[in-house]
């Protein structure tokens, strides 16, 4: 990890510092994705084909997982890993149940009833990464709020491993979602099938999931597309802001920053102390503990673009943490809730010493799909509302007409609107003579 003085630096150095290792390639990426998208929507299956034949190392005659291959994976998949499974997904569930949006009905004038209905999305489209690492618990974090929506159809497609079949674990957890159509394929490839459709994969109103650059840039650029489909959110490479004082355990810190990190090079972790012990006592750690990490190679990459900044206070490292939209925030702080009002753009919070992301990540029942790349400033988790549409309706009596109407009739006016004004007038002539 860079290690700088926050203080020392120039506004134009920080920026660069803040910059995230998908927005430094976003060119190159974005015509790379482009090329796939197009590709896609020209030549469907074929290209699908082949684009998985190229980047997952294996040509698909068929791209659904089958009733054997479902089988298989409940057959296989050792019995604690399924009750983890189980677990995760009702605290997930219990979580986003409660939050869940509801419809409600306002008088806002006698004679005028307004109303707000919600109804699911009825075709919707997950992405399960399983590109270097299976994600099971995605696919619960998409799945679970689908379900509670309501959705009528939903189509998971999830990267194949080189034998052509699918992560049994994310089978398994889409099965526990009520998820029955899964395909292999991952990439840019699955986000443009979803999006335009192809002659075996439907084409879906809305899509969801994080992935790697080339995932979130395909995502950005079908939501571009008038023909193509809505997205969740800008949901790319991982990231953590770990903010520390003097009192936080070194190993824990470098444990959450390796976290995030082993999940690719392009994930990026930033610590911010105002304590140069701490700082030197993490980075002897991360040393320490990377050397007993499978995935050692791919987090010395991700570390290549992250830092360690040293502040004069912590009012100073939650400025920057503001200024960066973390997706992930922790604070390894001695009173964590004392800054929470301080926080105004992360994508989810972890308030002091025993609240690791990974539990975020897997069983909290928090939602671990969130704003990247500074999406954060504007934008939240995914939940059951995500997957909903909000209508509004109104119901108009004529004693309501002759309530509001000249109030319309005015605003009309003023807009010089006749039409607008006629459609009024008229009605509330009507009501005047009955």
């Amino acid at each position: 990890m860079r290690r700088v003085d926050w203080d020392r630096l120039d506004d134009a150095t920080r920026s660069q510092l803040l910059r995230r290792p998908a927005q430094i390639t976003s060119a190159s990426t974005a015509n790379s994705v482009a090329a796939i998208l197009s590709e896609v929507r020209e030549n469907g299956d074929a290209a699908v084909r082949a684009f998985g034949a190229r980047f997952d190392g294996v040509e698909l005659d068929d791209f659904a997982v089958g009733e054997d291959e479902f089988r298989i994976a409940f057959d296989t998949l050792p019995e604690p890993l399924k009750q983890a499974i189980d677990e995760a997904a009702e605290r997930i569930a219990s979580f986003h149940r409660a939050g869940m949006s509801e419809a409600y009905t306002v008088d806002t004038a006698p004679g005028v009833r307004c109303e707000r209905v919600l109804r699911p999305i009825q075709r919707v489209g997950l992405y399960v990464p399983a590109g270097s690492a299976p994600l099971p618990s995605t696919a619960l974090m998409l799945g679970v709020p689908a379900r509670l929506a309501g959705c009528p159809e939903v189509v998971l497609c999830t990267p194949p491993r080189r034998d052509g079949s699918a992560d049994p674990a994310v089978l398994y957890a889409a099965s526990r979602c009520g998820i029955t159509r899964v395909l292999k394929i991952g990439g840019a490839q699955a986000i443009a099938a979803l999006a335009y459709g192809t002659a075996t994969i439907p084409r879906c109103d809305k899509l969801f999931g994080p992935g790697n650059a080339y995932v979130t840039e395909a995502k950005r650029q079908v939501a571009m597309d008038v023909d193509g489909a809505a997205i969740d959110m800008p949901a790319g490479p991982s990231e953590v802001l770990v903010i520390a004082d003097a009192g936080a355990n070194p190993a824990f810190v470098a444990a959450d920053l390796l976290s995030q990190a082993e999940h690719g090079p392009d994930s990026q972790v930033i610590l911010i102390s105002d304590t140069t012990a701490l700082l030197d006592a993490v980075a002897e750690q991360i040393e320490v503990q990377l050397e007993a990490l499978p995935r050692a190679d791919i987090a010395r990459r991700a570390l290549q673009s992250s830092s360690a900044i040293q502040v004069a206070s912590l009012a100073d490292a939650m400025a920057i943490s503001n200024r960066y939209a973390p997706e992930h925030l922790i604070l390894a702080v001695r009173d964590a809730r004392a800054l929470l009002p301080r926080v105004q753009a992360a994508g989810s919070v972890f308030l002091g010493d025993w609240a690791p992301e990974a539990l975020g990540d897997y069983c909290s029942g928090t939602n671990h799909v969130l704003p990247t790349s500074g999406a954060a400033r504007f934008s939240g988790g995914l939940n059951v509302a995500s997957f909903q549409v909000a209508i509004t309706v109104q119901e108009v009596q004529p004693r309501g007409i002759e309530a509001i109407g000249p109030c319309a009739v005015e605003l009309a006016r003023a807009e010089g609107l006749d039409a607008h004004l006629q459609a009024v007038a008229l009605r509330l002539q009507q009501a005047a003579a009955a």
